[in-house]
């Protein structure tokens, strides 16, 4: 027993005493530290810091895929808000007045926008270019031949060698936020296209070719399930006599001024009837403007319809947002770079959705890096601006 009393004492003393060492060689060390600190240490160093992000980040997934030209897509995402690096104040859209009143946008933080100093373009209307109806004011050539399309198309000086990619945003007009997002976000090179019925029409087109954009009217055409597909009471159909569907043509023409074309509003199945588009397509000649058809029409007798008639008619080679995400968005762009190296430009259409506009501006910055030229449709479409 007495023998192994004596032991236990031994590694008792002895954990004790590894204890008291190891205290003993922090307690060193501490002291060490803390003595480099007041000799070497900044004051400011050790003071709390605050951190500030300079680019929000945009969180949760992209809206759902809608009815892309539709009035129903455009109410769905009126509650929605691209979040592109700058917020904008609640307003009413009375804050559009008729003749182009500003809409008040606050800053809150730092976005890049590579089309923020760019130059704006003519007021609409110049004078010479249009003609005073019981329509509205409708587009008309020129004294001099000068046609509208020339007069409101954004001048475009295309560089030596360089393959021309353009953009359009359509569907703008009908949610204040993304209208604004569009204008104020994207290059001024980039289209944008509106709706006939938006409210404040005209006040938006000023705004749009202020900053720069050229712009574009949409048609509602017939789509095949008309009317469960409702673009409203002045929709070109199949069905229509042809005098109808030119007297709607010059309501939907007469909502406002400053547009060097058209582009369609839906219409799969009216773009199948040569009969019914061939006076369409007349007046919109007649009036000196240009037609670019989204694509989305198989079967089209527009193009063959058009040359019968004169018509300046272009299609676009990619619908870039059909399948809504980011990632599908970036394949359509390259497979539109791949298309303007082999054709020397390419034209991509997309809605006014969040995810499709930050897509857009993400793109567009790195663009001239790549060798290609951002271009307005108006130029990819073969119109030579004459201002």
């Amino acid at each position: 027993m007495s023998a192994s009393r004596i032991a236990d004492g031994s590694v008792l003393r002895t954990g004790l005493s590894h204890v008291a060492l190891s205290l003993a060689t922090f307690g060193t060390l501490g002291v060490g530290a803390f003595g480099a600190a007041m000799l070497f240490g900044s004051e400011e160093a050790g003071g709390p810091r605050i951190e500030l992000a300079l680019y929000s980040e945009q969180n949760g997934p992209p809206p759902p895929l809608k009815n892309r030209l539709g009035p129903e897509a455009l109410e769905a995402h009126t509650n929605g808000s691209p979040d592109l690096g700058i917020e904008y104040e609640e307003l009413a859209d009375a804050a559009l007045d008729g003749e182009g009143g500003p809409v008040t946008i606050t800053v809150t933080e730092i976005s890049s926008n590579p089309g923020a100093a760019a130059a704006g373009l003519p007021r609409a209307p110049i004078a010479g270019f249009y003609e005073r109806t019981g329509a509205g004011d409708l587009p008309k050539i020129g004294p001099d031949g000068r046609t509208p399309a020339q007069a409101y198309a954004r001048p475009f000086a295309a560089a030596s060698g360089q393959p021309k990619i353009a953009l359009i945003v359509g569907g703008l007009g009908m949610t204040q936020k993304h209208t604004n997002a569009a204008i104020e976000e994207l290059p001024p090179e980039v289209t944008l296209s509106f709706v006939p019925y938006a409210p404040n029409l005209q006040a938006w087109i000023n705004k749009a070719r202020a900053a720069g954009h050229e712009v574009l009217l949409e048609l509602p055409m017939e789509a095949y399930d008309y009317p469960n597909v409702d673009t409203g009471p002045l929709t070109l159909v199949t069905s229509a006599k042809p005098e109808e569907n030119v007297r709607r043509l010059q309501v939907l023409l007469g909502k406002a001024t400053g547009y060097f074309g058209v582009t369609n509003y839906q219409g799969a199945k009216f773009a199948t009837d040569g009969a019914a588009a061939g006076p369409v397509m007349k007046a919109l000649k007649d009036r000196g403007l240009v037609f670019v058809h989204d694509g989305g029409a198989a079967r089209s007798a527009l193009p063959q319809t058009a040359n019968q008639t004169g018509l300046d008619f272009t299609v676009a080679d990619r619908i870039v947002d059909a399948e809504l995400t980011a990632d599908s968005i970036d394949r359509q762009l390259l497979a539109l770079e791949a298309l303007a190296i082999q054709n020397g430009s390419a034209i991509g259409v997309g809605f006014a959705y969040p995810v499709t506009i930050e897509q857009f501006r993400l793109w567009a910055e790195g663009l001239k890096a790549k060798g290609y030229q951002l271009a307005p449709a108006s130029a990819a479409a073969g119109v030579q601006a004459k201002p």
